[in-house]
């Protein structure tokens, strides 16, 4: 097991299987030293177990955590494609969209459930510049999705 599953494992939290793409894409891709991942939605054994707008069906918080199990599906993406989790460099941008009513303008909190996750788990490998975006709607009615660039060393 590596340290980083060693640490999510401390933290009381799996690594979860890869989500399967929903259309035609790939969950994860190298490039060079880097992998991207395509937007993870928090899905937790095959269905997302809160649906809806944040700031309307969907609490700030709920949310939050969402974007944290977005995080945890995003790492198994990686680790999907670079098989340890250890060769992480750094995670370099961090990239979510909140489907928001159309009042709800705290989508930063929101995303902070994918990125306090990703400081927890990775410590400063984990710091990263990040955008958090408003949208109307999100596949199968998500309230979050969330994406990475991933610096990685062979």
């Amino acid at each position: 097991m590596s340290a980083v599953e060693s640490r999510l494992a401390e933290l009381g939290l799996t690594l979860p299987d890869v989500v399967p793409p929903l259309a035609a894409y790939q969950p994860a891709v190298r490039s060079g030293a880097y992998v991207y991942t395509a937007g993870q939605l928090p899905m937790v054994k095959g269905s997302i177990p809160v649906t809806g707008k944040v700031g309307a069906e969907v609490s700030a918080e709920q949310a939050k955590e969402l974007a944290a199990t977005c995080a945890l599906n995003a790492l198994a993406a990686v680790k999907s494609v670079i098989g340890d989790l250890d060769r992480i460099v750094r995670v370099v941008k961090v990239v979510g969209f909140v489907a928001s009513a159309p009042d709800f303008t705290a989508q930063p909190g929101v995303l902070n459930g994918a990125s306090e996750l990703l400081g927890e788990v990775l410590g400063e490998k984990g710091v990263h510049a990040r955008s958090a975006v408003g949208v109307a709607v999100l596949p199968l009615d998500a309230p979050v999705e969330v994406e990475f660039v991933v610096e990685v060393r062979d």
